[in-house]
């Protein structure tokens, strides 16, 4: 792990303002990415995470860096979290030697296991059997290291979840599985797809613990992940969270979200967790109102920055393609 890696992911597992600082840098990154693709200076398409910073940033923070993550093509914000630089997470998706992986995976695929963020997925619940193969690892190993998987609503309803969980559990594998419940499945909103009110009930079917989060709270987030990742190290098995929160944001790149009902997003929008959080901190008097505006302006000025770097960073070559590949 490098040392800004190591310096970045521990200021969020022990100091609450840096964890704010943090939130405010995945708004900035993920804003700054929308824009990058709309002007046609990144091929391919993204999923950002606008508006779910609480979930990335309170589950980093209840981790150690040697536990392992899984999770999907909306994982920039975990990934900084985690401790990546912006300079690694833009490079990747801009394609640039400068990437985490050296701008061969793009935007779906980062991944830096100095951190534990493990290759992110573009299937959808795939990481859910991925991370009960890293939690048995941990358990095999006899280490006390806790594998996570994160997934989308949409992803409680395929056949990976059901199987990647039951197999934990009969297992007892060091194990939490948490559901980034943004109320949408691509473009269907969650009760259109989903007939229970809560994922979190789907615990009992396999005799774990189930519990709902507030994810728009960064210190419900790291609560709830702290206990069960408690729960995992002790042998006592794994456990599902289910994160509620919102994506601002469309599904990807190219989707304005014309199906969301009227207000729905102003709603959330009330609840913003970058917002809530630092108005506590302004509470706890660890923050003050007037670094609001310099904390954020800081981080905007970061995001440019980074893609200048990365436009004026060469792109990899024909034969980095190999460089990854294991014989």
């Amino acid at each position: 792990m490098s040392s800004e890696a190591l310096e970045r992911r521990e200021a969020v597992r022990t100091d609450r303002r840096a964890r704010y600082e943090r939130m405010v840098e995945i708004r900035a990154v993920e804003d700054k990415i929308r824009g990058l693709f709309a002007e046609g200076l990144v091929h391919g398409t993204t999923h950002t995470c606008q508006g779910q910073e609480a979930v990335a940033v309170g589950v980093a923070s209840a981790l150690r860096p040697t536990d392992v993550v899984c999770c999907t093509y909306r994982g920039h914000g975990h990934a900084l979290a985690l401790g990546l630089t912006p300079l690694q997470v833009c490079g990747e998706i801009m394609g640039r030697v400068v990437g985490s992986i050296g701008g061969v995976g793009g935007s779906m695929h980062l991944c830096d296991m100095s951190v534990g963020l493990m290759p992110t997925f573009a299937i959808v619940g795939a990481g859910v059997p991925v991370a009960a193969g890293a939690a048995l690892t941990a358990q095999v190993r006899g280490t006390d290291d806790v594998a996570v998987s994160l997934f989308g609503d949409g992803a409680a309803n395929i056949g990976a979840f059901h199987e990647g969980i039951n197999l934990a559990a009969i297992w007892k594998l060091p194990a939490v599985f948490i559901c980034e419940n943004n109320q949408y499945g691509e473009y269907s909103p969650i009760a259109a797809t989903t007939p229970i009110e809560n994922i979190a009930e789907r615990a009992g079917a396999y005799g774990i613990p189930g519990e709902v989060v507030d994810g728009q709270d960064v210190d419900a987030v790291c609560a709830a992940v702290e206990a069960a990742a408690a729960r995992a190290r002790a042998g006592e098995g794994p456990s599902l969270l289910e994160m509620k929160t919102y994506r601002y944001a469309g599904h990807s790149r190219s989707d304005t979200a014309p199906y969301r009902p009227e207000g729905e997003l102003e709603e959330w929008y009330e609840r913003d967790p970058i917002d809530t959080f630092g108005a506590r901190l302004v509470a706890e008097e660890l923050l003050a109102v007037e670094e609001i505006v310099e904390i954020e302006a800081s981080a905007k000025a970061l995001a440019a920055e980074v893609a200048e770097q990365c436009m004026a960073a060469p792109a990899p070559g024909v034969g980095s393609m190999f460089e990854n590949v294991l014989v």
